[in-house]
């Protein structure tokens, strides 16, 4: 499940993705604009900019940018570096594989081959989904939700 931080930082991340190329977006405007607690969002900017994802520019006239072009930054990415692993259990997860103590043969196991076709699916769909589709979405947003 995405955390509140997961969806606070791809919030931000589309705020950032609709910036004019050269352009820094103050914390407290997205945090505004996007109905993020600052603090919270002060701490989510941290963590995407220690994973590289943004950068930031201190003192006068500072400001939060991506650190790439939204094209090439996905939303799998995104949610791993604030939420962690896509799979529900860890046994299904690629990046942070851990067996079972309770499992006898994982691979013969129905719960952890049902996990790991959810994790492939929720995968398959965040990596190959990069921010400027995502933000491009919003503008699509209405026949999306009747199909």
């Amino acid at each position: 499940m995405l955390t509140n931080k997961g969806k606070y930082g791809l919030k931000a991340m589309v705020h950032l993705a609709g910036l004019e190329r050269g352009a820094l977006a103050q914390v407290q405007d997205m945090a505004d604009r996007n109905s993020i607690p600052k603090k919270f969002l002060d701490q989510i900017l941290s963590e995407l900019r220690n994973a590289g994802l943004v950068f930031s520019k201190k003192g006068k006239g500072g400001g939060y940018a991506l650190a790439r072009a939204p094209e090439h930054i996905t939303v799998g990415q995104i949610v791993r570096v604030l939420d962690g692993p896509l799979a529900p259990i860890p046994c299904a997860s690629v990046t942070a594989y851990r067996a079972c103590d309770d499992c006898d043969d994982e691979r013969a196991c129905a719960v952890r081959l049902v996990m790991v076709k959810a994790r492939n699916a929720i995968a398959d769909v965040l990596d190959n989904l990069s921010l400027a589709e995502m933000r491009a979405l919003g503008a699509q947003a209405e026949p999306l939700l009747q199909a």
